[in-house]
């Protein structure tokens, strides 16, 4: 394929020599294509190459070169049909050559185009040669692809590892239940200060009665009942108080990740298509569902034990500096040391855990993608490959697991020998300090016993850096979600529609999908009640004209207008209830028939969910159903034939009553019998409504007012059956190749290819 180096196309190290040798002093390489069919649509491969001067081509399996000078009257021209581009160049007199390649090849395919039509161009008048823009970004200097205008590299997302700070931005979901979490900072106050009370207690117990009754003394029963009792007393208040602050924060957490869920799924649903574009369905799957509870077991219980701790630790320690300072001192010898490492790991497991999350949801995807498409698997006994797809992702999350662990698995025990030192260090001050006169036997016993929590806690803290970081990591994946800003925005002042009569005008409209321009300058007035087909090769705009008429994308420059009013100010909710949609693959969801019948009109009778069946002529064949219209449809629609999931589609459209309809490739994927039942159904539901259908089968669209043909995202023609055959144009040669029944469309004159753009 080619290849650009700095403003130079390069050709493969295959071709170099062959080609350089072929060059005549001056010309200079524009644009190489690299073919991969022969005319039998078999593999092999050829070459074609665009200079200042000729076209040259070596065809596929052919040692001999072929060559055109440019000029005036040669035409390069581009389409494609199930898979496969073709090139052909005419003249005059006719077809001079034509090469087939796959469509993994089509962006070289239009550059060589536009090479070609530019220099013949050029060559013709006279004139130098004029390009629309530079292909080079001036920020980066980069070339830019073909067919972009704006710099992949400069626009690329930024991936900042996750912060711990980001954990903060969950107080939005946490401020309602603040009441509730003070209450349960209280208690866990309580309850930590409860649970210091026992060791405090032994002191006297083992200076006032344990060591003296050793000495001689008989033992005040009085006084033991009193300390036992009080250790007792601080055991059951401590359970008390720590069941009802862990029961209350769990409510409040299992609530913030309720809500958590909820918003973040709603807003996924207000996001336009564009965005779903571009991400994967386990992907998101995964953020909505793991990474949620892991926010939520951050919460009830990560959090919660390191609010216990860090309270633990911070009254523990001023309970021993108030029996021993020196004591004291030599007990927190370990804190520095144990604070720079959780410092320095943290900083591992920051991204580390962020990479983690990709990785388990490329795991997600594979299952995404095989069990909705399971029967596809199956048809082609893929079972293999796909487990393999399976064990490829799965071994790399848990290579990616192992990398992490190899720093944390050292940390841990780190953590846990310096406390077992600093233990140590306690008991031979202590014991000096006992020897020396200055410290008692109670007060060393009452600091192994607060050491031991004391310890015990930081341990317990130091871990909480784990789980820290990976509730960051999913707490940042899921703002990712709540950050984006839906490129269809609700209307600031919003227009409301009254009477819809269901006129839609394009005025100028243009749309841009990513970096890549794919219509500019669409005009086009449809009447109310009339019947628009769209025609067009593969790719040339009809889609994204009907995409940008529903609004599931907002135009890049110009209008859509309904009913004289720019669709962008009418509430998205409001304006698409008047439209009624029917893809090429009707999507049913879980349910029963009526269920899906009724999903755009939930609260429909059964008298007009019938009713709508009937229209579609959908009714028989329900009633044929083991429960009829409270039969169960599996996943997507399992368990019924295409055409009988297309009526029920076509029923779905018809309940909600539109005053626009769509209608995208309806009867393509059906055989003769059956579109025949649909295009009954279908003429029911286009009376009296304004109509868009999209068809490759031009036969079907017999019936239009009009029909609009597009080829790279303009219109270039407009007109009723007759007409168009009568001009010989774009329309005529479409028909007339699917008439002769041949695999790809006839020769086509191109329209003027857009500035830096594509269609979709």
């Amino acid at each position: 394929m080619q290849s650009i180096v700095g403003n130079e196309p390069a050709i493969s190290g295959r071709w170099a020599t062959d080609v350089e040798s072929r060059l005549a002093a001056g010309e200079r390489l524009q644009a190489s294509l690299e073919t991969d069919l022969d005319h039998n649509l078999k593999f092999a491969d050829g070459l074609i190459v665009v200079t200042d001067r000729r076209l040259l081509t070596r065809g596929a399996g052919h040692a001999d070169w072929q060559e055109w000078s440019l000029r005036g009257g040669l035409q390069l021209n581009h389409h494609d049909h199930a898979g496969v581009g073709t090139l052909e160049l005419l003249d005059e007199q006719g077809r001079l050559a034509t090469w087939r390649y796959t469509l993994a090849r089509n962006l070289a395919a239009l550059r060589i185009i536009a090479e070609f039509d530019l220099h013949r161009d050029s060559l013709a008048s006279g004139q130098p040669v004029v390009r629309p823009s530079e292909d080079v970004c001036p920020k980066c200097k980069t070339p830019l692809p073909p067919g972009e205008d704006e710099c992949p590299i400069c626009n690329r997302e930024s991936t900042a590892a996750p912060s711990t700070w980001t954990l903060f931005r969950l107080w939005r979901f946490a401020r309602p239940y603040r009441w509730q979490l003070f209450l349960g900072f209280a208690l866990t106050l309580a309850s930590t200060a409860a649970t210091l009370v026992p060791p405090y207690l032994t002191m006297p117990l083992m200076d006032n009665v344990l060591i003296p009754f050793q000495n001689g003394q008989p033992i005040d029963w009085g006084l033991v009942s009193m300390y036992l009792g009080g250790l007792l007393g601080a055991a059951l208040l401590a359970w008390a108080l720590g069941w009802i602050r862990t029961y209350i924060l769990s409510l409040v957490s299992e609530r913030i990740g309720r809500d958590l869920r909820t918003t973040t799924y709603e807003h996924l649903l207000g996001l336009s298509l564009e965005y779903f574009g571009g991400k994967r369905t386990g992907d998101l799957m995964a953020r909505i569902g793991n990474e949620t509870d892991r926010i939520n077991i951050f919460l009830s219980l990560d959090l919660l034990n390191f609010a216990t701790d860090l309270l633990m630790i911070v009254m523990t320690a001023v309970i021993l500096f108030s029996i021993n300072p020196w004591l004291a001192l030599v007990t927190l010898l370990p804190l520095p040391i144990i604070g720079w490492m959780i410092h320095f790991v943290r900083e591992k497991l920051r991204t580390g855990f962020e990479k983690i999350d990709r990785v388990w949801a490329e795991v997600t995807n594979v299952l995404a993608d095989t069990i909705p498409g399971i029967r596809v698997v199956k048809a082609f006994a893929q079972e293999k490959r796909e487990g393999d797809r399976f064990r490829a992702a799965n071994e790399h999350n848990l290579q990616m697991n192992d990398k992490l662990n190899k720093t944390w698995s050292l940390f841990t025990p780190t953590v846990t020998l310096l406390t077992e030192v600093g233990l140590l260090v306690v008991w031979i001050f202590g014991i000096w300090q006992i020897s020396k006169g200055s410290s008692t036997v109670g007060v060393l016993t009452a600091f192994l016993a607060y050491i031991g929590r004391f310890y015990t806690r930081l341990d317990s803290m130091s871990r909480i850096v784990s789980a820290t970081q990976r509730a960051a990591s999913s707490t940042k994946r899921i703002f990712d979600i709540l950050d984006h800003v839906s490129s269809v925005p609700e209307p600031s002042n919003p227009v409301h529609l009254s009477g819809v009569t269901g006129q839609i005008e394009l005025k100028k409209a243009g749309f841009r999908y990513g970096t890549r321009a794919v219509t500019r300058d669409v005009d086009l007035v449809i009447r109310p009640g009339e019947m628009i087909g769209l025609v067009g090769h593969s790719g040339s705009g009809k889609s994204t004209l009907v995409n940008l008429i529903c609004r599931f994308y907002d135009v890049s420059e110009g209008q859509v207008l309904i009913d004289g009013v720019d669709v962008r100010s009418v509430p998205v909710a409001e304006f698409r209830s008047h439209i009624g949609l029917v893809l090429q693959e009707p999507f049913l969801f879980f349910g029963t028939i009526a269920d899906n019948i009724a999903y755009g009109k939930p609260d429909a009778t059964r008298q007009e969910i019938i009713a709508a069946a009937r229209a579609a002529h959908a009714h028989e064949f329900i009633l044929r159903l083991p429960h009829g219209y409270d039969s169960l449809v599996g996943e997507r629609g399992q368990g019924l034939s295409g055409g009988e999931r297309q009526r029920i589609s076509i029923a779905r459209a018809l309940l909600i009553d539109p005053r626009i309809l769509i209608l995208d490739e309806a009867t393509s994927a059906v055989d003769t019998e059956t579109e025949k039942e649909i295009q009954k159904a279908l003429d029911n539901l286009v009376k009296g409504r304004t109509t868009i259908a999209i068809a490759h089968r031009l036969s079907t669209l017999r019936k239009a007012d009009r029909l609009v043909v597009m080829d790279r995202g303009r219109i270039v023609e407009i007109g009723n059956h007759d007409q168009l055959m009568d001009a010989e144009g774009h329309y005529y040669k479409l028909y007339m190749a699917q008439a002769r029944n041949v695999d790809t469309e006839d020769t086509l004159q191109r329209a003027p290819e857009l500035p830096k753009a594509h269609a979709e």
